[in-house]
């Protein structure tokens, strides 16, 4: 074998055992960078994790919170009271009521009617006896609202008010009026609510027996009023809450009728949707015909289902 030869077999093993020697030395040290990594690619990975979690976190209460805004929630309630009283006096009473209530983002609504019908047994001109109706009223409210700031402690609103009450001065009573409103007080067992603003009534006179009998019909009294209202709310413990109303339809021209209602009531539940409503309400009419009282009172125990 010629020198030539064995120089170029030795430099074909070296340049192998180069290449090997290379390549063995690229993989350990990618191992022992994986599984040893310095401080500085340690704090690198640790952070990107952390961000990585801080992200999730973040996008899942925003989601939460837009499905939140989003939601909207619906509550009824009917109730129903029942009197039946026999002996020297024979009478029958109904009250009845429904009460539902919406809500979604921005907005709050409630609609409530309220009926009482009674028939008390009474003697004719003939003496004998039958049934007359002595209280037949209904009324209908509703309310809309527009919170106007985040926090949802300012509030703009609007108003419906219309009744019927066949033993009053009135046919009917109607207003309308519109404001603003402020949540005041606020906790997790008790909050209190009161708005303000101008509106419009309209009280459709009833006819006494001598202007029918000159053939006077009922009149329409129109007039600006401004209109107050305050509830506050307290939930005594888990099964008992108590509310008061107040509410003030103020005619700003002087002589004219003016309403004022109070509402004092007791819920105390019996099962999961099932209640007991103890209630006082007094309604004060400033200006009624000399025969009629300017206070009517009523009080009411009826049973209130929610669904």
């Amino acid at each position: 074998m010629q020198l030539s030869d064995i120089k170029h077999q030795v430099m074909n093993h070296y340049f192998n055992y180069s290449l090997i020697f290379v390549i063995s030395s690229l993989f350990t040290s990618s191992v022992q960078a994986t599984k040893y990594p310095d401080n500085a690619v340690e704090k690198s990975i640790n952070h990107a994790k952390q961000a990585s979690a801080a992200d999730i976190l973040t996008s899942l209460e925003q989601a939460e919170k837009i499905i939140a805004e989003k939601k909207a929630s619906f509550s009824a309630s009917a109730q129903l009271g029942l009197l039946y009283q026999t002996g020297n006096t024979k009478s029958g009473d109904v009250k009845a009521g429904l009460d539902f209530r919406y809500e979604q983002k921005l907005w709050r609504s409630l609609f409530v009617f309220d009926a009482l019908l009674k028939k008390t047994e009474v003697l004719n001109s003939e003496g004998e006896e039958s049934y007359e109706t002595t209280d037949n009223k209904w009324s209908v409210v509703t309310q809309t609202n527009y919170t106007i700031n985040s926090t949802k402690r300012n509030y703009l609103y609007g108003n419906l008010f219309y009744e019927e009450n066949r033993f009053s001065s009135f046919d009917s009573q109607a207003s309308l009026s519109t404001g603003w409103g402020r949540r005041w007080y606020e906790t997790s067992t008790a909050s209190f609510d009161a708005d303000v603003g101008p509106g419009f009534k309209r009280d459709v006179t009833r006819p006494t027996a001598t202007e029918r009998e000159e053939g006077i019909g009922s009149e329409t009294r129109d007039s600006l009023i401004l209109q107050a209202q305050a509830l506050y709310i307290q939930k005594v413990n888990e099964h008992i809450e108590f509310k008061q109303l107040l509410v003030a339809k103020h005619a700003i021209e002087k002589g004219e009728n003016s309403l004022y209602k109070s509402e004092t009531s007791l819920t105390s539940k019996l099962i999961d949707s099932l209640q007991i409503k103890l209630s006082f309400i007094v309604d004060y009419n400033s200006k009624v015909d000399p025969d009629k009282a300017n206070t009517d009172t009523q009080t009411a125990a009826v049973l209130v289902y929610s669904f």
